[in-house]
């Protein structure tokens, strides 16, 4: 059975880190084909972005989404990667990911993320022109 048809019929939220140009960000996205309701994820560790003064993993975003239609995607910026990187936070962050569809079936998703592929990525820093 593949990807596809193991998951038609039913929402599937994901969440990711996108490495872009330096900076990090999370998304959350329901790559399924039918709504998500009540979305929570809960981290296996806190981790801080933003210079390290905000804690990412407990940000209400998290803890209850009510609804998310197919194809919606949340981004937040984490933080610059130097300074995550810098600062000695995790780079092997698991994420559980519970959520019901329309009919109120639970569905319970983990995913791990590794962080550290991104450490010696290169990229430009941008000069502002003023």
């Amino acid at each position: 059975m593949n990807r596809l048809s193991r998951h038609f019929g039913r929402p599937e939220v994901i969440i990711d880190f996108i490495f872009k140009e330096g900076l990090l960000y999370i998304s959350v996205k329901n790559i399924g084909a039918l709504s998500a309701y009540k979305i929570s994820i809960r981290f296996n560790k806190r981790f801080f972005g933003v210079e390290g003064t905000k804690e990412i993993s407990s940000m209400v975003l998290f803890k209850n989404i009510e609804f998310m239609p197919p194809q919606k995607e949340i981004i937040t910026f984490l933080d610059v990667s130097s300074s995550y990187f810098r600062r000695e936070e995790p780079e092997k962050i698991s994420a559980e990911l519970t959520y019901l569809d329309s009919k109120k079936r639970k569905y319970v998703d983990k995913i791990k993320h590794d962080l550290s592929i991104y450490r010696d990525i290169g990229y430009l820093v941008q000069k502002s022109s003023g």
